[in-house]
């Protein structure tokens, strides 16, 4: 959907954009590629480059804080600016890997509401990044397969009634949860279970249940594709891949929004980047209320109220924001204090 912006928009836009010098080497700046990086570039990176004669460099990666750890402890920062999941956002701020942004230079929104007011409050509760979208895990199914179709989390794990392959990412986060929530444990419990050593040892034998019938894959991009060419009959996915591949392939995808796990990423900037200015010049730039908005391509929320205006109604139902009854709040300080300790545990997992 296209709109012209209105005059608050125009206004807010130069505002946001500083007048720097050119930058001697172009911004490198790192998200989750497919269609998200693919709408991010549409509606974030390519008008900053245009807006301000900047260039900059687009790469993928998997998430984590791996990476980002590995280059701040060698002291060989090739990033700038960093697309991360609020999941390890608590851990990647408090290790060191990112910066403190000052968050009173975003500019208000394009309704002249000031940044502070109009960005929802998880979108800024940590000082390391600023909010870009509301997204969120769901599981998905291909239509066209034969059988019972699945409903649940408890469907997911009923290999008995639902056989065939699933497919997860390869990492605890959201596999935890999804062990305990179809184990039976309350939604509002579920990480102070997982905060015991009980919980943890309930959820990895619930994941033990389907062990055989997994199918582990490293990258959000990959999970459309094991749907489609029957490499699973059920998988664990970011809703906008589904959300995409549904409208711009046609495929015969249905989303199940029982037990998501839903989150916010957050746009950060490399500890030890050289470029730390023109980084949160894109930053302002990219967080602005019609380059929020533009995210609804891919069934993400925007993370700033002033952006509302922009979501064309027949998508808003297919946001995450219009199913958060179905869903928990992924948990960011949960896992800052034992994403390490249950990741070396489930990489045994991996092993044994």
């Amino acid at each position: 959907m296209k709109r012209l912006p209105t005059l608050l928009a125009a206004s807010a836009a130069l505002a946001a954009t500083a007048v720097l010098p050119a930058a001697a080497e172009p911004l490198t700046i790192v998200s989750f590629g497919g269609a998200y990086g693919a709408a991010q570039k549409e509606h974030m990176l390519d008008p900053w480059a245009e807006a301000t004669g900047n260039e900059f460099l687009f790469e993928d990666y998997g998430g984590g804080v791996a990476e980002m750890k590995a280059q701040v402890e060698a002291g060989n920062v090739q990033w700038d600016v960093v697309d991360i999941e609020v999941i390890d956002l608590e851990r990647a701020c408090s290790e060191g890997y990112v910066q403190v942004i000052d968050q009173s230079l975003l500019p208000p929104g394009d309704d002249g509401t000031p940044a502070s007011e109009d960005f929802i409050p998880d979108a800024l509760a940590n000082e390391c990044g600023v909010g870009n979208i509301v997204w969120t895990i769901i599981f998905a199914v291909n239509e066209e397969n034969e059988g019972p179709q699945p409903e649940t989390i408890e469907d997911f794990f009923n290999t008995a009634d639902f056989p065939g392959k699933r497919a997860l990412r390869k990492r605890p986060q959201v596999n935890l949860e999804w062990a305990l929530l179809a184990d039976g444990v309350d939604p509002d419990q579920v990480y102070e279970v997982l905060a015991t050593q009980e919980g943890q040892d309930r959820a990895f034998a619930k994941l033990d249940t389907i062990k055989d019938d997994i199918v582990w894959f490293d990258s959000w991009s990959q999970a459309p594709q094991l749907l489609n060419d029957g490499g699973a009959q059920m998988v664990q996915s970011a809703n906008g891949r589904i959300f995409a591949a549904i409208e711009d392939d046609g495929a015969p995808f249905r989303i199940v929004w029982d037990s998501h796990v839903y989150d916010l990423d957050v746009w950060a900037i490399m500890e030890g980047t050289d470029q730390p200015e023109l980084a949160m010049d894109f930053i302002k730039f990219a967080t602005q209320s019609k380059p929020l908005a533009g995210m609804q391509d891919v069934a993400y929320g925007p993370t700033r109220v002033s952006a509302q205006q922009y979501l064309d109604p027949g998508i808003k139902d297919n946001l995450p924001t219009a199913h958060l009854d179905k869903g928990i709040k992924a948990d960011g300080i949960f896992w800052a204090d034992f994403g390490e300790s249950l990741g070396e545990r489930f990489n045994e997992w991996l092993l044994n």
